[in-house]
């Protein structure tokens, strides 16, 4: 018997959920840097994890780094032009709703499988959505309704 849980798919992992955490926070300080530790404690993100996902942002020039006492993390880029598309894409690859690889070999079905032009168009559709979800747009809904800490992800549904 499958259980409701295997059937889930994941869209969004930690990984993706933690770095818009924390793109969000950083749009938030309009400017200012950031600690990683202040940004970790604020909104519940393992300290070690996140200061790999804000090397991988600094990595594509999302955000930038300074040493010192009033140093950390500054958002670089205008938030309304990173997408939740371009950190699905950093830190999980293209958005896909199936696998169509087991242990990096095709699927043997691939060719005859009738699933799969219904799951590529499936795939693109959740691609433009999430293109027009930007860490701008996230951060003025979060102000608008006030909320303490912004997640994108339930519990169940991040990797």
């Amino acid at each position: 018997m499958v259980s409701i849980k295997q059937l889930t798919m994941k869209v969004l992992t930690k990984n993706t959920d933690y770095a818009v955490r924390a793109l969000l926070a950083l749009a938030k300080a309009k400017g200012s840097y950031l600690s990683a530790k202040a940004i970790a404690t604020e909104h519940d993100i393992p300290y070690q994890f996140l200061r790999r996902l804000l090397q991988e942002m600094i990595r594509h020039n999302l955000i930038i780094s300074k040493e010192g006492a009033q140093g950390g993390f500054m958002i670089k880029k205008d938030p309304d032009e990173i997408t939740v598309t371009q950190l699905i894409e950093i830190f999980q690859g293209k958005v896909q709703v199936s696998e169509c690889m087991f242990r990096k070999q095709i699927c043997g079905n691939r060719a005859r499988c009738v699933l799969r032009h219904e799951i590529m168009r499936i795939e693109n559709v959740v691609q433009n959505e999430f293109e027009k979800v930007t860490i701008g747009k996230l951060l003025r809904d979060l102000e608008g309704t006030h909320q303490a800490a912004p997640s994108i992800s339930t519990p169940e549904s991040a990797e």
